[in-house]
């Protein structure tokens, strides 16, 4: 995820480069590539406000989930 500042499709590669490198760092503690898919949403998903410092810097975030 990324905030609303900077180009949409800028922000978009960045959202997905983020979601690569978290499940780089997953794979390489021991978990199989084959359990993982990563997905980047760039700015579309804002959990705060992007007209605050505060809001953006919570929209610039890596979430991941595991199932069982």
């Amino acid at each position: 995820h990324t905030d609303s500042i900077g180009d949409d499709t800028y922000n978009q590669k960045l959202s997905e480069k983020r979601a690569d490198a978290v499940c780089d760092y997953i794979i390489k503690h021991g978990i199989s590539p084959e359990r993982i898919s990563a997905k980047g949403f760039g700015e579309t998903k804002p959990i705060a406000s992007n007209d605050t410092k505060e809001g953006r810097q919570k929209n610039r975030r890596t979430e991941f989930y595991f199932k069982s």
